[in-house]
């Protein structure tokens, strides 16, 4: 699992029982995986397609930093599949698992695209290749 995005958990991420706004997390856990798509399949135009069932398994309270971490698990002919966990580096507790969030490249009208990509690629070995 890749770790790349880190949160500090402020008064306004949080809900009336003052731990972590599952929304808020949501929001959070759905923009990085965006990213983490774009970045695979080399476009700018990902969406969500999918998010099974989500896993609240602890919390966050104010002050505490989480990580979010993202894999790719799967690739599609116009598809990623991702998996993630989010843990609270204060306690050390993970705070929710997503078995599968599937994000589909798509063109310029909003119609799947394909991609051609079959494994996780990273900056550095893409910059490698460069002549």
């Amino acid at each position: 699992m890749n770790y790349h995005t880190r949160k500090w958990i402020k008064p306004e991420d949080l809900n009336p029982n003052h731990t972590l706004f599952g929304g808020r997390l949501l929001q959070w856990i759905d923009e990085e995986a965006a990213l983490y798509a774009i970045v695979q399949l080399e476009t700018p135009r990902c969406v969500t397609k999918y998010i099974s069932e989500i896993n609240f398994i602890s919390s966050a309270k104010q002050g505490d930093i989480i990580e979010i971490g993202i894999e790719a698990t799967n690739f599609g002919q116009t598809s990623i599949t991702l998996t993630c966990e989010v843990r609270n580096m204060m306690t050390r507790q993970t705070i929710i698992t997503i078995d599968k969030i599937i994000f589909v490249g798509v063109d310029e009208e909003g119609k799947p695209t394909k991609h051609g990509k079959t494994k996780i690629e990273f900056v550095s070995d893409r910059l490698k290749n460069v002549e």
